[in-house]
Order: structure tokens, then sequence, then C-alpha cells
């Protein structure tokens, strides 16, 4: 039995995330300060005191989620918890597991994730692009609404979460028609999300360009933990596959259900999710419907002492795999 852990995406960061976590381990602000100082800003005061609406910029929630999830991840290191055999992460999340994985040094992930976040809110002029949620559908009832709705526009299917739960981006006037036509197939809901930049969408091509030009200039190591990506649920290895795979991320859909699949194929049974929040924990519920998997979400100290404990008990039961 193998264990995974997870990092989220947007969507998860709060005002005032990890500060009863900080109050106990001196390595969160430590994490945050380091951060402060790739970035030229105070990223620990921005993710305490806001405002919501500078954090949820994604030029800011980028590097705040990445930062969050590093210093979760070194919360869960020095307390001895045990390692996992996987890594993965939703989206943005796919650098914070890269970094657990040791392929991607802290501070190089940092100033990645924010010019990753600036190329992506200049890619489509404000206004112009958004990404809305589609609950009630089927993948395919979703992607030939989007088909339907293009009208030489672009409306894609972007993030695949769950079982009838889609994410979708775009042009915001094919986006208003897509949710039209998803309603119009049936769907329980359709609705628009405040984010107004069309992440992983073919719009996001030209700011996967030059992201690829920036990851020339980094360094990228083997990944000493079992890494796979949610573009594709497969397992990646050599430094140079990864770098072309965060560019080709950019503007590819997330493939989360698909990854979660393949990873309980790979024999995992328990899923750490590393970070603020309980979104990717409640998603690998909504996927797995065996009853064999176990999710922890690992928020606060008492969070992480209940899947420390009940992790260190199963690496000791008789053919464990951590």
């Amino acid at each position: 039995m193998s264990v995974a852990f997870v990092f989220p995406g947007q969507g998860s960061q709060s005002v005032g995330m990890l500060a009863g976590l900080a109050e106990l381990h001196p390595a969160v602000r430590e994490t945050f300060d380091s951060a402060s100082k790739v970035l030229g800003f105070d990223l620990w005061s921005l993710a305490q005191q806001g405002p919501a609406e500078a954090l949820a910029l994604t030029e800011n929630t980028q590097p705040v989620m990445l930062v969050a999830g590093v210093a979760t991840w070194r919360v869960w290191c020095l307390a001895e918890g045990p390692r996992p055999e996987w890594v993965a992460g939703h989206s943005l999340g796919e650098f914070t597991a890269l970094v657990a994985a040791g392929v991607l040094s802290f501070e190089d992930a940092v100033g990645l994730v924010r010019f990753r976040g600036e190329v992506m809110r200049d890619a489509v002029p404000d206004g112009q692009g958004g990404m809305a949620a589609v609950l009630g559908l089927s993948d395919a009832d979703v992607e030939a609404a989007c088909a339907e709705a293009a009208a030489g526009e672009v409306v894609e299917a972007v993030n695949f979460n769950a079982p009838q739960q889609v994410v979708i981006a775009g042009h915001a006037g094919a986006l208003k028609r897509a949710i039209d036509a998803a309603k119009a197939r049936g769907a329980k809901r359709a609705l628009p999300l405040p984010i107004s930049v069309p992440c992983h969408s073919s719009l996001m091509q030209g700011a996967a360009r030059q992201l690829r030009e920036r990851l020339q200039a980094v360094t990228l190591s083997a990944p000493t933990l079992r890494f796979m990506s949610s573009v594709d649920a497969e397992e990646y290895r050599d430094p140079a596959a990864i770098a072309d795979l965060l560019y080709r991320q950019l503007a590819s859909p997330v493939r989360w259900v698909t990854t979660v699949e393949s990873l309980r194929g790979q024999g995992v049974r328990q899923f750490v999710e590393c970070g603020p929040g309980k979104v990717l924990a409640g998603l690998v519920k909504r996927i797995d419907r065996s009853g064999e998997i176990s999710c922890f979400a690992l928020e606060d100290q008492p969070s992480i002492e209940s899947a420390r404990t009940t992790l260190v008990a199963g690496a000791e039961s008789p053919g464990a795999t951590l």
C-alpha cells in the first residue's frame, strides 16, 4: 500500500492561512521569509492580512500557494512524518510537488511561479476571458457544449476535477454561451468563477512559450520521489522531460480524475493533501467510490499529528510501502 502527497493549486488560498501552524513551527515563517527575499515584498503579510482581492491576483496567488505547500511539507518532514512514494499536484501544485521531490530548488520555483502568474495575467486582456464550473454533466457533454458555443472563439474543458465536475475556460462571450449550452443539456449548475484568467486553455499558449524560455535558465534535477503529472497521468523522471511538461501544462487541461485513478492503479491507497484547504482530498473522495482510499489534509497541527500517526502505523504493517 503506497502513499501519495498531493499539492493544491489556486483556489485554496485564504487570508490568514497557516497562521496557527506558524505559531508552532518557525519553519513556516522561515519559508515565507525566504520567498519574500526572492520576490522583493512581504509574502507572509499578504497571506495573513490580504486584502483578499490582492491575494486572489494570479501573480500573487501562485507564489503564496507554492510557499504555503512547501512550508507545510517542511513541517511534515521536521516532524519526521513518513516520506511518500508518490507526489502529484493540481495545476500550480505540480511546481510544489517538484520542490518536494527535489527537482526544483525552492528559490527557483518561487521566481518561476511568480513569472508564470504574470505572463498568464497578461495573456488575455482583463475582462475578455474567464472560467466557469459545470456540475452534473459527463465530460463528453461538457466538451460538446463548448464546441457548440465556441462560434469562432475559444472555450474549452480545462479541469477534469471529479466525475460530473468540470471547469471550462476561454473568451468571455464564448464562456457565457457555453454556460447556457451546458444548462440546456441538463447541467445541475453552471456558473462563472471569480477568475479572469482562462487557465489551461489554448489562450495560454503565448504565456507557455514565455515560460519555456524562462525554464531554460533553471536547473532541474532527477526526482527523489516518484512524480506523476496531472497533464497526462504519467510518471516523469527525466529533468528535460519535466521542463517540457511544465511548458506544456500551462495550456493543457488538468486531468485530475485520470491522475487519481492512475495513482490508485500504482497501489496508492492513502492520499495526503499538503497545503491549505481540503479541496483535493474532497475530489479524491468523489473520484474513488471503492471505500479503499483514505484521505488526509494537512491544515493544522492536529491534522498533521493524526496523519503522521496513521501513516506510521501503516508503514509498520507487513508489506507496507510509503
